[in-house]
């Protein structure tokens, strides 16, 4: 009996259509004697098919038995710890144990010898690498050089390489990129008739989405509804957006729009969630959601695509906000009773999934990674720590702090926190409790003598009430800036609060106070300016909350409510910024030579794609209207075929390119009458024309980025 992951293989690979060039690539480079190139940079916007491509190249590996190590950037905090624990978890077996403890070099040195160890050709296989930019210098310069020889690399993401990779004289032959493109039309054909969409209806969807993938996948689920709709070719650019909301329109029933605009809100969609944002019974719309072609399954629930996410989210908040708020009251609802139902690394979770409400605030989003940290494990302080965490601020923070981190290490070792990632640790914290400090600890910590003497003068506790300094916080790596391990620490913030009994203020120290300006005011921490201190030359920032005058509950409601009232404000439809069409290279070129046949006609350029193309867009100022976008086509056309003059072979291309559409005769016959030719040769020029200009412009396109 086939197991799942079987029949969900096979069902991929049934539906799998094109890409033939990258996967002929692929294929040649793996059966190559020697590797023609060592990385392979996929890169192209989002819903283009490079996980569906990655999956492929899977297929094609295993079939050539050729072990796969295959990462998700999603699930990897942009660190060197991070990344090489998920390179270990995928190469070295369950039952055999690795040293973690060592330097990044040693480690890195004790993996690779174990992939070495394994004969034969390997793929190392990266998806969404525009999550790696943090990494991409140490990857690049550091862990791939050490790879073996035999090793392919393939990264895909939304991003080409960074100039590094092609300013380095040693990557440039060693690296092959590819911009990927939208399905051909005949490739779309093929996928439209696997997925069952009438032959009749092929050409009006291919016109409208112009084999967009993830567009073509939404129009198979449109039909697999059971709907009878017309697609009509459109001036539609943003053919996902489009196609969403068309999707949601004829969805079967309100129930069923109301379940998928459930998920697009929250962050993992349970059916314990669902249940819970609409109605008791919805085992059925929880099946359907997972069924559609832009909702994917993950460990802990379901999550749609970020393209149809974004569509769903902004479209419900403008045309339905009252239903906007009230899905927000239902999901935070689930998510307070779940937080005093769990504990710790549970409720870091849930947590988690509750900030990921507030995620497209401008205040926020910018300060808060919105990868999965279920790497990172919370924990107390181990004797083993100290040293290492001291070290830590001293190349931080310098000396004189990590003399004081030393300090209440001793004296409070119990408000510490430690990230680790399994036997790294990522990052810690500590929250000193100031109401059991004394006079020697404010003497010696000028951190503690401002906010304990701010305290005294303008919040003085009462009996029984305690209060918090969030006095060192750090990333291994990065310190204070924003990665996975500070925004847990922003989550450790607010599950102390809820879980500390009588707390009555909280101060929240930073070295770059004004870089946290916006989204802690947000969070209604207000600066307190009177509790800043220095030490070792550097200023520190303090920041504050009274949980007496705004209580938790309160803090929780009054964050909704700004975080509504924005994303309401933020829903007022209008212009926004060009959307990019990235059209295959047979239907860019036909869109040229269209272009040229209606040079002299504007009204008929209004329906060309190229409008939309990323040669036209980057031309354009932001929001440029269609006549604009004509008369930049226009120019486009008129430069690619003046550059065949400065070639005696190309110049009767021209020639017959400027009399036929530049500045056209009546009819071709006369043309070739201007031109002194037979009929036969003008045609034969005029064709060699139409061909060359598309070829120039193809490659500006494409920014000559893809190999050849």
């Amino acid at each position: 009996m086939r197991s799942l992951v079987e029949r969900l293989s096979a069902a991929r690979q049934r539906q799998f259509v094109g890409r033939v060039n990258e996967c002929t690539l692929f294929e040649a480079a793996l059966a190559a004697a020697e590797l023609p190139f060592y990385v392979l940079h996929i890169f192209g916007p989002g819903g283009l098919g490079k996980t569906t491509l990655l999956r492929e190249f899977t297929r094609i590996a295993e079939k050539a038995q050729i072990s796969v190590l295959q990462l998700d950037a999603r699930n990897i905090e942009p660190s060197p710890e991070s990344f090489l624990d998920a390179v270990q978890a995928a190469i070295i077996p369950d039952d055999v144990a690795i040293s973690a403890t060592g330097s990044t070099s040693e480690r890195i040195t004790l993996l690779l010898s174990s992939l070495a160890s394994q004969t034969g050709r390997h793929v190392f296989l990266i998806d969404t690498y525009e999550l790696m930019g943090p990494l991409d210098d140490w990857l690049r310069e550091q862990f791939f050089p050490q790879l073996p020889e035999n090793t392919l690399i393939a990264l895909a993401g939304r991003f080409p390489p960074a100039l590094a990779w092609r300013m380095d004289t040693g990557w440039q032959t060693l690296i092959h990129t590819i911009a990927l493109r939208n399905l051909s039309p005949e490739e779309s054909r093929i996928y439209l008739t696997k997925r069952t969409v009438p032959t009749a209806q092929h050409q009006s969807v291919i016109d409208f989405t112009h084999g967009h993938p993830l567009a073509l996948s939404l129009v198979a689920d449109v039909f697999a509804q059971g709907q009878n709709i017309r697609f009509q070719p459109e001036d539609a650019p943003d053919v996902v957006k489009t196609l969403v909301e068309k999707f949601v329109q004829e969805v079967p029933s309100q129930d069923h729009r109301n379940a998928l605009e459930a998920c697009a809100l929250v962050r993992l969609t349970t059916e314990a969630l669902l249940e819970r944002m609409l109605d008791p019974d919805v085992h059925e719309l929880f099946e359907w959601l997972r069924g559609l072609s832009f909702i994917e399954s993950g460990r802990l629930g379901l999550f749609p695509h970020d393209l149809a996410r974004e569509v769903l989210t902004a479209d419900l908040r403008w045309r339905n906000p009252d239903w906007y708020a009230e899905l927000h009251q239902r999901a935070r609802t689930y998510y307070t009773t779940r937080l005093q139902q769990t504990h710790g690394q549970e409720q870091h979770r849930i947590l988690f999934d509750y900030i990921f409400l507030h995620r497209d605030n401008p205040d926020v989003k910018p300060y808060f990674t919105w990868q999965e940290t279920s790497s990172l494990v919370t924990d107390t302080l181990r004797p083993a720590d100290r040293d290492l965490l001291v070290r830590m601020v001293t190349a931080h923070e310098g000396a004189e702090s990590a003399g004081l981190a030393a300090y209440w290490l001793e004296r409070q070792p119990q408000s510490v926190l430690v990230f680790r990632d399994g036997p790294l640790i990522a990052g810690f914290v500590m929250l000193l409790a100031l109401h059991q400090t004394d006079s020697t600890d404010q003497d010696t910590d000028p951190a503690v003598r401002a906010a304990s003497e701010y305290l005294h003068k303008h919040a003085p506790l009462r009996p029984g009430e305690g209060a918090t300094l969030f006095r060192f916080w750090m990333a291994h790596d990065t310190y204070q800036a924003v990665s996975t391990t500070q925004s847990l620490i922003f989550i450790s913030f607010i599950q102390h609060q809820r879980n500390t009994p009588g707390l009555a203020f909280t101060f929240f120290s930073c070295a770059q106070p004004d870089f946290w300006a916006a989204m802690f005011a947000y969070a209604d921490l207000a600066r307190i300016t009177q509790a800043d201190f220095n030490i070792g030359g550097r200023h520190y920032g303090i920041y504050g909350h009274d949980w007496r005058v705004v209580p938790p509950v309160a803090w929780q409601e009054l964050l909704a409510q700004r975080e509504i009232a924005a994303s309401v404000q933020a829903a007022t439809p209008q212009s926004s910024p060009q959307q990019v069409m990235v059209l295959s290279q047979p239907s860019f070129l036909e869109a040229v030579r269209d272009a040229l046949r209606n040079f002299s006609r504007p009204d008929a350029l209004l329906s060309n794609p190229l409008l939309h193309s990323r040669l036209v867009v980057e031309t354009c100022p932001p929001r440029a209207s269609s006549p604009e976008r004509v008369n930049a086509l226009q120019t486009l056309l008129k430069e690619a075929a003046e550059l065949l003059q400065a070639s005696p072979r190309e110049a009767k291309c021209y020639r017959a390119l400027h009399h036929t559409y530049l500045h056209p005769a009546p009819t071709q016959e006369q043309a070739a009458e201007l031109l002194d030719l037979p009929f036969s040769t003008f045609r034969r020029h005029l064709k060699a024309g139409m061909i060359r200009v598309s070829e120039i412009l193809w490659h500006r396109e494409i920014g000559g980025l893809e190999s050849q």
